[in-house]
C-alpha cells in the first residue's frame, strides 16, 4: 500500500529537535517502510531539506512556523500539487487535519494516532470533532486513558479506540549495571560533574509548571540522604535555552535546596541518555493528567527504578515491581518519603530497575509497535 503519515506542526521528523510524538514516528517508520511505501510529511527545518529519500522513506517538510492553520493550509496544498495517491493517510494528534485531507483525498482510509487530549471541547469544535470521527477509520491511542477520555466525550468513537503502547530504542538506553558502553557514560558524566559519589535523583522533561519538577526540589527539603543530588534535564521548549519565569522561579528554589541540584539546560535528545546513564532513580512529577510521558520506557530501559505521579496515564506502567505510584503530586513530602525508601536500599531499587528493563524488552519495542500499527492498515474494519 502507499502510505501517507502527516506528522503536527510543532516539530519535524526525524527528530532532531526531539518530541514524543517524532520519536514515536521515527522509531517505526524503517520497519514500515520494509512492507508499504511511505511517505512522512512534516514541518520544514533549517537543518533539514524540503524533500529527502532515507531508508526507504520519502520526507515532505512544509511550512508552520510552529501555528496549526499554516501548516494545515500547507498540507491541503501538497495534497493538492501531488499526484500521489495514498491508500491510507495516517494523521499524528491533530484530528482537526481529518475533514481538510479527507475533502483532498475521498478515497483514502484515515487512521489518527492520538498522543494527547485533543478531543477535549476547548482544543476542537464538537460538530467538527463529530465529523472528523465519522471519517476516521481507526483511533490508535498512546494509553488506555487517552482511548477512554475521547470514548467518554465521544461515545461512537469507542468501537474505533484501540491502545497501542509506544516502544524506546532497547541499543540507545541500555543498564549501566549490564553494559560495558553504558557503565562508562556512567562514570564519565559522573566524574564530570562531581557526581561519582553522589546518590543521583534524575528528572527529564520540558520545564513547565503542569510537569511539577517544582515539587520535587521542594522534596529535597525532606530527604534524609544528604549523599543525593538532584539533576534537572530540560529546558522550557525543545532546543530552547530561554530562561522563562517558570525556570527562574525553579534556579531561585534550587539555590535553597539544601541537596545539591544542577540544571543542565535543553539537551538534544540523542544526548539524553547520557544522563539516565548517570543516574540512580528516575522521578517524574507531572502535575496534569499525563497521556503517559516517554521517558518512563526510556528510565526503564536504562534500568533505572522510577517514581511517577497517579495522572492520567502513567499508572499503567507501573506494577510495583519497577517503580512507585505518587497519589498526591503536589506534595513534596509524598515525594521523599518515596525517595528515601529507594534511596535507602540501592540493591533492591537496582532489581527494580532491571525488572522495568525485562518489561521493556517484552513489551515496548519498537519492533512490537510496528508490528501492531501493521496489524491496524492490514485490517480494514
Amino acid at each position: 500500500m502507499n502510505i501517507l503519515m502527516i506528522c503536527t506542526e510543532k516539530l519535524p521528523v526525524p527528530n532532531i529537535r526531539g518530541g514524543a510524538i517524532q520519536t514515536y514516528i521515527d522509531g517505526v517508520s524503517g520497519m514500515l517502510a520494509q512492507h508499504h511505501q511511505l511517505t512522512i510529511l512534516s514541518r520544514t527545518d533549517p537543518d533539514l531539506p524540503d524533500t529527502e529519500q532515507a531508508g526507504g522513506v520519502r520526507y515532505v517538510r512544509v511550512p508552520s512556523d510552529g501555528i496549526f492553520e499554516i501548516y494545515a493550509a500547507n498540507v491541503v496544498q501538497y495534497l493538492q500539487s501531488t499526484q500521489e495517491q495514498y491508500d491510507i493517510i495516517h494523521i499524528f494528534n491533530r484530528p482537526r487535519l481529518v475533514l481538510p485531507v479527507r475533502q483532498m483525498r475521498p478515497a483514502a482510509r484515515i487512521i489518527l494516532s492520538m498522543h494527547n487530549d485533543m478531543f477535549e471541547w476547548n482544543k476542537i469544535d464538537r460538530q467538527e470533532a463529530t465529523a472528523a470521527l465519522e471519517q476516521t477509520e481507526r483511533i490508535i491511542t498512546i494509553s488506555n486513558y487517552v482511548g477512554q477520555r475521547i470514548s467518554t466525550l465521544f461515545p461512537q468513537a469507542q468501537g474505533k479506540v484501540r491502545t497501542i503502547y509506544s516502544g524506546v530504542d532497547l541499543s540507545r538506553y541500555a543498564p549501566w549495571m549490564e553494559s560495558e558502553a553504558a557503565r562508562q557514560v556512567r562514570e564519565q558524566v559522573r566524574q564530570q560533574h562531581q557526581l561519582s559519589s553522589r546518590k543521583v535523583i534524575l528528572f527529564v522533561g520540558r520545564l513547565s509548571r503542569n510537569k511539577g519538577p517544582h515539587v520535587l526540589i521542594r522534596a529535597m527539603n525532606h530527604l534524609r540522604h544528604q549523599d543525593a543530588s538532584l539533576v534537572i534535564v530540560g529546558g522550557a521548549w525543545y532546543s530552547d535555552d530561554r530562561v522563562s519565569d517558570y525556570i527562574a522561579y525553579l534556579r531561585a528554589l534550587a539555590a535553597r535546596s539544601p541537596i545539591p541540584v544542577i540544571n543542565t539546560g535543553f539537551i538534544p535528545a540523542q544526548e539524553v541518555y547520557q544522563w539516565f546513564n548517570a543516574a540512580d532513580v528516575f522521578v517524574c512529577t507531572s502535575i496534569w493528567n499525563e497521556p503517559l510521558a516517554r521517558v518512563h520506557y526510556e528510565a526503564m530501559a536504562s534500568g533505572l527504578p522510577f517514581i511517577t505521579t497517579a495522572r492520567g496515564g502513567n499508572p499503567e506502567i507501573v506494577t510495583g515491581e519497577n517503580g512507585l505510584l505518587i497519589q498526591n503530586p503536589e506534595d513534596p513530602l509524598e515525594y521523599a518519603q518515596a525517595l528515601n525508601e529507594l534511596l535507602s536500599d540501592l540493591n533492591r531499587a537496582r532489581q527494580m530497575g532491571l525488572n522495568g528493563r525485562r518489561m521493556v524488552e517484552q513489551h515496548f519495542t519498537w519492533q512490537r509497535v510496528a508490528s501492531e500499527i501493521l496489524g491496524v492498515w492490514e485490517q480494514t474494519l
